[in-house]
């Protein structure tokens, strides 16, 4: 899961995004850069799922930021 830009929890996947279980906050599901905070994209591939950005490369689900 994703990472709380705040308090760096991993995030809760909801019907509407993501909650952090730590703060409170809820996220859309929209994944982004924490390079350059441009929209990423969803690769999934044998249940494994990455993120990339168009700039920066690959980016792992674990510095993948939400918004």
């Amino acid at each position: 899961m994703p990472l709380c830009p705040h308090d760096k929890q991993r995030l809760n996947e909801s019907a509407s995004g993501f909650d952090c279980p730590a703060c409170g906050r809820q996220f859309g599901n929209q994944p982004v850069c924490p390079e350059c905070v441009q929209p990423a994209e969803v690769l999934k591939a044998c249940g494994a799922v990455d993120f990339f950005c168009k700039t920066h490369g690959m980016i792992s689900l674990s510095r993948v930021i939400v918004s």
